[in-house]
């Protein structure tokens, strides 16, 4: 786990500095996982190392909190770059350009974007492909982002691939039977950000929520459970993995920039020679491929997974509005939802330091 140096949202939205060095920092400890909750096979069929050879961290003073340093097999990050880019955005889930496209137009978001993603770059300004546009898709139960809600009625069946990895990370976390129902995954450009907030609309929070990181690195805030206190900075690299339960589920959280892959991490480029013969996921064809590897070359691809309600739970008949707390953006579905907008901004508000666990 590696460490940053950043700024802090102070009441008001405005910043405060703090550096998250080797004094100042919350002690890394050991997270404690059960190997025995998920077979090697199983494991192997999602694409995941076996849970004895994974590499788990947790945070003095964020109990609760777990952070996984990439426990994917060689070769299958591919798989679920591919499936986030062109599997999960079909219809009947919902996305950003949905809001001010036509259903034809969005019926096909991959389809009409391979031919801009697979040309080489001209040296003109193209027009950006769709997929270049999107900023987030929905699964399962479709979060509303207007009352801060999930309700019955907007429901479309998850997908059973991510349903599976889900399942098998939480249960070697300690949170067996954990059933995935939503799911929200965030596109990031080199220059977006996501603002402070809390995932609070689900309906249970004893169960945890799951964060898988892939593409470009990014800079992670965790904070307390006021907007106010200072956050703890570190960086998440492709194939990263978080868990926030317990007392730690309900933190305010940030993602204030993204940054390159460090120089000499494993690429997705050298992944992409093929999946081991004991996974059961399908093999990337290499036109598929190239596309995404343009497309992550400069971006990051974000997926929170959630489940919304608690064994026998069922949605209130009329539905409360939700107060998730957001800073530094407006509720605009042309650009992106409250919680998960990516503004375009300018900042030097933070920088790495050495600090490295």
């Amino acid at each position: 786990m590696r460490f940053a140096k950043c700024s802090s949202f102070t009441r008001g939205g405005t910043r405060r500095r703090t550096s998250a060095t080797s004094s100042t920092s919350p002690q890394v400890v050991p997270a404690k996982l059960d190997p025995a909750a998920v077979s090697d096979a199983e494991a192997a069929r999602v694409g995941l190392q076996p849970v004895r050879d994974w590499r788990a961290f947790g945070l003095q003073g964020y109990p609760g909190f777990i952070f996984i340093s990439n426990p994917f097999l060689l070769g299958s990050q591919p798989f679920w770059v591919t499936q986030c880019l062109k599997t999960y955005p079909k219809k009947p889930n919902v996305c950003n350009l949905d809001m001010h496209m036509s259903p034809s137009d969005t019926q096909d978001i991959w389809g009409k974007s391979i031919h801009g993603l697979s040309c080489p770059p001209s040296g003109k300004r193209e027009p950006k492909t769709l997929l270049e546009r999107l900023r987030w898709v929905t699964l399962g139960y479709h979060y509303n982002w207007e009352t801060k809600t999930y309700s019955a009625n907007h429901y479309t069946p998850f997908p059973a691939d991510l349903h599976r990895l889900s399942s098998q990370l939480t249960a070697a976390c300690g949170f067996q039977g954990f059933n995935a129902e939503a799911g929200i995954l965030n596109y990031y450009r080199s220059d977006s950000s996501l603002g402070i907030h809390v995932d609070e609309s689900e309906l249970d929070h004893s169960r945890p929520l799951l964060s898988f990181s892939f593409g470009q690195s990014a800079i992670f805030l965790l904070g307390g459970t006021c907007r106010q206190d200072p956050p703890t900075a570190m960086y998440m690299h492709s194939g990263d993995v978080m868990v926030m339960s317990g007392q730690s589920r309900l933190l305010y959280h940030a993602v204030p920039r993204i940054v390159p892959a460090p120089q000499g991490q494993t690429s997705l480029e050298v992944e992409s020679c093929g999946l081991r013969d004991n996974t059961a996921m399908e093999q990337v064809p290499e036109q598929d491929w190239a596309v995404c590897s343009r497309y992550i070359q400069s971006s990051r691809v974000n997926v929170t997974v959630r489940q919304v309600l608690g064994l026998g739970q069922g949605f209130p008949a009329t539905p409360s509005r939700r107060q998730e707390t957001d800073a530094g953006w407006t509720n605009s579905y042309h650009q992106g939802p409250a919680e998960v907008e990516m503004k375009r901004k300018r900042s030097s508000s933070c920088d790495s330091v050495d600090t490295e666990t």
